[in-house]
């Protein structure tokens, strides 16, 4: 390639040869992400339509002994109950958190990153559905909530998938690993 070819970006045999090479590699990353968002997403709908069918005005599970129940709650606000007059700002958030992901995705190269964002997306597409269709109203739903550990806020698997791919988020800025899988010293 010559001098004037790089200056203007000219792409040469070698960067054809390549591009091909680099595709797979990120199709396979946003399978990953999709593949995972899908198998959070449905076991939180799953276990959600269990508890309203089975728990719902009902008295609590307990699980390991006063340590752990199930209990059905219906919560409008954020974690612990907070902001309950906000659910039509959560339900803004959670809809914008999906944007991002899927527009992130398309520079997606590393493995860890695709199971980060695919327990997020799933997560916040399964409060999403809560507060889409469940009552009082569109875009104001309460979410269904049901594990309930001792001396701490009731939450749903949802709740979970979207706590660990943060806290892998965290991780991964930590260790210098970029979506795109660079890695980077800070």
């Amino acid at each position: 390639m010559t001098e004037a070819e790089r200056a203007i970006g000219t792409p040469d045999v070698d960067d054809e040869a390549a591009a091909p090479a680099e595709q797979p590699k990120g199709r396979r990353r946003v399978a990953v992400l999709v593949s995972i968002a899908i198998v959070a997403y449905l076991i939180d709908l799953g276990t959600k339509m269990l508890v309203v069918a089975k728990l719902e005005h009902h008295a609590p599970i307990e699980v390991i002994g006063d340590w752990l129940r199930f209990e059905a709650v219906r919560n409008a606000g954020a974690a612990f109950g907070i902001g309950e007059a906000f659910t039509v700002i959560f339900t803004a958030i959670a809809a914008s958190v999906i944007v991002v992901i899927i527009r992130l995705a398309r520079k997606l190269y590393s493995l860890p990153w695709a199971v980060a964002l695919g327990l997020l997306l799933g997560g916040a597409l399964g409060n999403l559905t809560d507060r889409i269709f469940r009552a009082p109203g569109v875009f104001e739903g309460a979410v269904v909530d049901f594990i309930a550990p001792a001396h701490f806020a009731v939450f749903n698997l949802a709740d979970t998938a979207i706590v660990s791919g943060g806290i892998l988020i965290v991780i991964l800025s930590f260790k210098g690993l970029d979506p795109d899988g660079t890695v980077h010293k800070d």
